[in-house]
């Protein structure tokens, strides 16, 4: 266990960071499922906020820009070949 009062702020500020990006990371694979499912009006629409939530994610560094890029990519054109 941890001795110094900066080494236990931390350990809860690290723990609250943990939690965020687990829970923005999450919401965007449901996203990314969601668009998949969708028909073509409803994948049109909603792929420019699937684009923002995949970049702030790697701007975050919650993914890595190249997995960013290539979800991205993929997307775009799954959606254009509806």
């Amino acid at each position: 266990m941890a001795n110094h009062k900066s080494a236990l702020k931390r350990i809860r500020s690290n723990e609250a960071k943990r939690l965020r990006n687990r829970y923005q990371h999450k919401s965007t694979r449901t996203a990314i499922k969601k668009l998949r499912e969708a028909g073509k009006d409803e994948a049109i629409a909603l792929l420019p906020n699937v684009i923002a939530m995949v970049d702030k994610l790697a701007k975050n560094n919650i993914i890595h820009k190249n997995k960013a890029a290539n979800t991205k990519s993929k997307l775009t054109k799954y959606v254009a070949s509806l």
